[in-house]
């Protein structure tokens, strides 16, 4: 039995959700979002609660049953609170700053590197060295922000370079005379 499929989805005020077929459409303040399962689950909403539950007892039908339940929870999540990722530049003269839908990053290149933020996804730098990517989805907020980061990764001497907020870089000793 798995732990995490038995739990219900409990759809607080304001959030609505529709079923046709093996897709569920959930509704909040947010926006609206969707989720195709497999034909291994089955969905019931009763009394703003949505019920996962295996069809069989097959091995795919329980890994199934544990995963849809997680996406059901992480689209109420999405639509009612939204995701978010905060991420950090250190390093002497690396900064951040968004031109309407570009973010403009300095990161000790010969060049500026323009970053397009995509559609769905907020990116706010509040502070020069803070960068903050707000969105519903929480796979697209998470991929933008490894985007983001990939373009200077923290290294592990000086610790320079874009690490998510309370990441910790392990440090090397450098070359001793």
């Amino acid at each position: 039995m798995s732990r995490i499929g038995k739990k219900p989805v409990e759809l607080p005020s304001g959030v609505t959700a529709s079923l046709s077929g093996q897709t569920i459409e959930v509704k909040g303040a947010k926006g609206t979002r969707t989720f195709t399962a497999t034909d291994d689950v089955t969905f019931t909403i009763e009394e703003n609660a949505i019920k996962i539950t295996p069809r069989g007892s097959s091995k795919r039908a329980r890994q199934q049953w544990g995963m849809a339940r997680s996406q059901v929870a992480n689209l109420v999540q999405g639509v009612t609170e939204g995701f978010k990722k905060e991420l950090e530049i250190q390093g002497v003269g690396y900064r951040a700053q968004m031109q309407g839908n570009v973010l403009k990053l300095s990161l000790g290149y010969s060049h500026e590197v323009n970053f397009e933020v995509p559609q769905g996804v907020t990116v706010t730098a509040p502070k020069q060295t803070e960068i903050v990517v707000e969105g519903i989805d929480q796979q697209q907020v998470g991929q933008v922000a490894a985007n983001i980061r990939e373009w200077r990764a923290p290294e592990p001497y000086k610790g320079k370079g874009i690490r998510y907020k309370g990441e910790y870089v392990f440090r090397k000793e450098g070359k001793k005379k």
